[in-house]
């Protein structure tokens, strides 16, 4: 394939205590922010089954795969990937869970405070025939060891693919620290690679203000990529609020 547009975006999981900064109110803006800016495959972070609902009705062309965290269908949050499916058809996919029993559903890796996944799709696109193998990730936000032995985990995943490979989500850590190490052993970070960087140096806000230098979220490729382009994307709505508490990144690839 010529090119493609990643992007991962954690959403903010849906929670009262959000108030007027809750799901229902920033909905249209967490949809219209990716419609805009027109990813070929995305990974997201945190939702439920509702607002995973929510995001597939308005956003129709996009297929999503991945299981939720939780030890039963559909509790807890997501880590889903989406696929624009004009473009890509799925040839499999799994959710894994970042612990030392990856396929028992609910389980908690090490020191980690929740359980955490991580979703893998291979994708074939419809017009070459090629293929790309795509990784969403949720690192845990207290574990230490949690977030380096899950990075370990989807390092080994992917190292081992025989296409070219996109890693990306909310590691919950900046670059340099040891998770994000353990994963550049074999990946690149679209930042440093980038021939254009974009936006401010953060990924975070507090849904009215940047958050400064606080890059938590990330995409990583394998060498079979050239990053053209990374952006951290400060999109606004209404009177000026950001969609989530996160920014997505966007990455043209080719």
């Amino acid at each position: 394939m010529d090119s493609v547009r990643a992007m991962t975006y954690n959403v903010r999981v849906d929670t009262p205590e959000d108030g007027e900064d809750g799901w229902t109110y920033r909905r249209d803006a967490v949809a219209g922010t990716i419609r805009y800016h027109d990813p070929g495959v995305l990974g997201l972070q945190e939702p439920l089954a509702g607002q995973l609902a929510d995001v597939r009705e308005r956003l129709e062309r996009y297929r999503f795969v991945g299981r939720s965290r939780g030890s039963g269908e559909g509790v807890g949050e997501h880590v889903p990937i989406g696929y624009d499916a004009d473009r890509f058809a799925l040839v499999d996919d799994e959710t894994f869970w970042l612990s030392e029993t990856p396929t028992v559903a609910g389980s908690v890796g090490w020191d980690g405070a929740h359980p955490r996944v991580c979703t893998r799709a291979r994708l074939r696109e419809r017009a070459s025939g090629d293929e790309l193998e795509l990784y969403c990730v949720h690192l845990d936000h207290e574990g230490r060891t949690a977030r380096e032995r899950g990075a370990e985990l989807v390092r080994e995943r992917a190292a081992a693919s025989a296409v070219p490979t996109i890693v990306l989500g909310d590691f919950n850590c900046e670059a340099g620290d040891p998770a994000h190490d353990v994963l550049t052993r074999t990946l690149r970070d679209a930042r440093d690679i980038a021939t254009y960087d974009h936006g401010p140096n953060t990924t975070r806000t507090d849904y009215r203000r940047l958050r400064p230098e606080w890059t938590i979220d990330h995409v990583l490729v394998s060498d079979a990529w050239t990053v053209d382009s990374r952006a951290a994307c400060s999109d606004q709505y209404g009177d000026g609020r950001y969609p989530s508490d996160h920014l997505p990144v966007v990455v043209d690839l080719s």
